[in-house]
């Protein structure tokens, strides 16, 4: 089932205990973000109001003693939109209450498991997989069907051979 809009919303708020992100795209891009990206690229000052929303709706989670977390996958040298995330987008997002860990895939020979298809995983027992062109232009997100477990696996995996953001910044800068 494709989601869109309110179906997608209505999706994501009714996890009970967890929402947990899979993000390996090199680059997002998003309308709603192209101006903030400019910004960044051109070293204008963050507005103060960036990201607000989805903070506001973590610190709504959070409150309510929901957890929301996420692996973002990385190689050396960064994206552009990668820096922009590293300086604008996660910092925030942790202030707010969101649990980001950094995989550094730079030294792997292999490829990422599960295609390094982006997803969000909710409870452990609903999955929503998101799919980009190669640009990084989100063409949909559908509900899952099949089997979690690799799902689950992957999760365990990553969250294994990560480490919290401000780690992995410390020993990259």
């Amino acid at each position: 089932m494709r989601l869109d809009g309110d179906a997608w919303r209505a999706v994501f708020d009714s996890f009970q205990r967890e929402a947990w992100r899979f993000e390996a795209q090199p680059t997002y891009t998003m309308p709603s973000e192209a101006e903030n990206v400019a910004r960044f690229l051109r070293g204008e000052p963050k507005p103060a109001d960036h990201n607000a929303r989805w903070h506001e709706r973590v610190r709504n989670y959070t409150a309510s003693g929901r957890r929301v977390g996420r692996v973002r996958v990385v190689t050396q040298p960064l994206t552009d939109y990668q820096r922009y995330q590293f300086a604008w987008g996660i910092p925030g997002n942790i202030a707010a209450g969101e649990d980001i860990r950094i995989l550094d895939v730079t030294d792997e020979d292999r490829g990422l498991p599960l295609g390094g298809v982006d997803w969000w995983l909710f409870d452990e027992e609903r999955l929503v997989q998101l799919r980009f062109r190669a640009d990084g232009t989100q063409i949909d997100r559908r509900c899952h069907e099949g089997e979690l477990a690799p799902y689950r696996e992957w999760k365990r995996v990553a969250l294994a051979s990560s480490i919290p953001f401000q780690q992995y910044l410390r020993e990259h800068a």
